[in-house]
């Protein structure tokens, strides 16, 4: 299984993002994805849940409205569309599947500063 993260970068407040997330090595149109962040110093925080199929998604009250979690199941990859981003998004930005056990991308760096 490999989970490999990109799109972050640093970006002004107000701004917008869309992370992606390339997965390989496990039927990926099985199963849920999920999107994790990690603040400095901080735990991480679950941030969006997109279903199988992409029929359902559910998202931490802290980016609900702001942030859009897809997949495209032909591609492999789940996506995290990020907007109107605020200083407190700033995070490493981690993709994440659940099989037998967890598995995690790298992670992706989101700095939102002017």
């Amino acid at each position: 299984v490999q989970l490999v993260e990109s799109g972050g970068g640093l970006v002004q407040p107000g701004g917008s993002l869309r992370l992606s997330c390339a997965a390989s090595g496990f039927t990926f149109s099985n199963y849920a994805m999920r999107w994790y962040r990690q603040a400095p110093g901080k735990e991480h925080e679950w941030v969006a849940t997109i279903s199988s199929a992409g029929g359902t998604t559910n998202y931490a009250d802290s980016v609900k409205g702001r942030f859009t979690i897809s997949r495209d199941n032909v591609k492999n990859t789940v996506y995290l569309q990020m907007n109107s981003l605020k200083p407190e998004d700033t995070a490493v930005f981690y993709c994440h599947a659940r099989m037998l056990r967890d598995y995690w991308g790298q992670g992706t760096q989101v700095t939102v500063s002017s």
